[in-house]
């Protein structure tokens, strides 16, 4: 039987910002199950943050449920400080403390100690370790962030949050860091992670694509990117400005985004493809033409499902 951790039934929030009501979040569900990595996948202003904020008690939806670890966000609220781990998006530990002190006082918070949990630690906070008499504020990016995760650990959580914990560090510290969540799944944590960068989608079990406060799509990062609709072609050519003028006025093309050297794009008609993109790249005198079809990656499949959202509104 698959234990469900985390249940979100239509919650809602919304914001007054300069007398304007924002909807922060517009009636969402999803389950998270035991053990699982499940992420939260959207641009800044889609409403992370503030579902985070909900399912850590630290701010209170306007309408909708949601439980952690069975516990009722709102009528157990105490219960579920003690059993989750919450490492928000900004370095939010104390800069003057150091490393030593900064996981000593995380650990006095919760009536434990480093040593008592050190085993579960160990692998993150024996990099940093090294420097336990740094202050905080002293750190690079890739050491605070492994310092933040050690404080979130400290006491042993059930549920891990992670509120874009890889923003703002290097490549190979976003590689360490997603090896170092894949071990703490193995201990049987629970870990609902959202960041804004589509490629860590995929080392995820699930994830829930999410714009403007509403849930785009649910489903592992292999079935969102094999229900890709159409085929997909990667254009590319000598001059690219002038390729991405025409693609975006040729009246076959349905979508047309930039993606690394090429430009990602879907035709209306399905039966169209190489020979017709060539053929009026041509009739644009592009030199240097080339054009493949592609499998569609997450951010392809986002890109669609933004843009159909869109057209229903």
């Amino acid at each position: 039987m698959v234990v469900k951790v985390i249940r979100v039934e239509n919650i809602v929030k919304t914001y007054t910002v300069n007398k304007t009501v924002v909807e922060a979040l517009h009636g969402i569900s999803f389950e998270v199950a035991q053990g699982e990595i499940f992420g939260i996948i959207g641009p800044d202003g889609a409403g992370k943050t503030s579902l985070f904020r909900i399912l850590t008690t630290l701010l209170l939806a306007d309408s909708g449920t949601a439980s952690v670890d069975g516990f009722d966000v709102v009528k157990d609220y105490k219960a579920i400080r003690n059993r989750v781990g919450y490492m928000p998006g900004r370095f939010s530990l104390y800069q003057d403390l150091t490393v030593e002190e900064n996981l000593n006082f995380f650990a006095t918070i919760f009536n434990t100690s480093i040593k008592e949990n050190y085993d579960l630690i160990k692998d993150i906070y024996s990099q940093i370790e090294p420097f336990k008499k740094r202050r905080a504020g002293a750190l690079s990016g890739g050491m605070k962030q492994k310092l933040a995760l050690s404080c979130a650990l400290i006491h042993r959580p059930s549920v891990l949050f992670l509120d874009e914990p890889t923003t703002g560090v290097d490549a190979v510290s976003r590689k360490e860091f997603w090896d170092m969540l894949k071990h703490l799944r193995e201990q049987g944590i629970t870990i609902l992670v959202s960041t804004p960068y589509m490629d860590e989608a995929s080392l995820c079990d699930r994830v829930a694509l999410l714009q403007n406060g509403s849930i785009l799509s649910i489903d592992t990062p292999e079935n969102i990117s094999n229900n890709f609709p159409k085929k997909l072609w990667a254009v590319h050519a000598d001059q690219m400005l002038h390729l991405s003028k025409d693609l975006h006025q040729w009246n076959e093309t349905e979508s047309c985004f930039s993606f690394g050297e090429n430009y990602h794009v879907v035709l209306k008609d399905d039966n169209k493809g190489k020979n017709d993109i060539e053929a009026f790249l041509l009739q644009q005198q592009h030199t240097g033409i080339e054009i493949n079809q592609i499998h569609a990656n997450i951010e392809d499949c986002f890109m669609a499902l933004m843009n159909n959202s869109n057209d229903k509104n």
